[in-house]
């Protein structure tokens, strides 16, 4: 379960501050879907950020199946993310000397799966997502809808507590 309590972000200091998150709350249980819709410039992605402690926050409390994120060390962080976060970037943040599959199957070598394993789950989840045949593929070589789906793959291979996407369709075809 994810608990937003009264988070605030700001940007800048003395005179020049930007509020771009004023005690947003909220709550999301598990197996719960929900999106965030606004206008452009509204902090969906600065929200976003600080669930997924890309950024921190000015004020309030995250916590994620009982854990204050905002309360971890680096480290703690580090192994936060690997352990039960998945993040789909607006910009598909594959890495473009991996292919398709390597992408994919990036976020379970960090948690040392067994190579078998990995393809397996890569497979898996790339058949669901129907861009199995594009594994062998390079970013370069595929469109933008199939880069989405290898980035929605990748978040969602490992299957983490928590799947964020930041605009996840906005490359996608019907």
């Amino acid at each position: 379960m994810l608990q937003v309590e009264n988070i605030e972000k700001y940007y800048g200091n003395g005179t020049g501050v930007t509020k771009a998150l004023r005690r947003i709350s909220f709550r999301v249980e598990d197996g719960e879907f929900i999106a965030i819709m606004g206008a452009s410039g509204s902090g969906k992605t600065t929200l976003l950020n600080c669930i997924s402690t890309i950024d921190t926050i000015s004020a309030g409390r995250i916590c994620l199946d009982g854990i204050d994120v905002s309360a971890l060390s680096s480290a703690e962080l580090a192994r936060f993310r690997r352990e039960k976060l998945g993040f789909v970037f607006q910009d598909f943040n594959l890495l473009d000397t991996l292919t398709i599959e390597e992408n994919i199957g990036l976020a379970l070598s960090l948690t040392h799966t067994e190579p078998a394993a990995v393809q397996k789950q890569v497979q898996d989840v790339a058949q669901k997502l129907g861009i199995a045949d594009i594994l062998p593929k390079f970013p370069y070589q595929v469109s933008g809808g199939q880069k989405q789906r290898a980035a929605c793959a990748r978040a969602m291979v490992a299957g983490q507590s928590l799947l964020l996407a930041d605009d996840p369709t906005g490359a996608l075809d019907s």
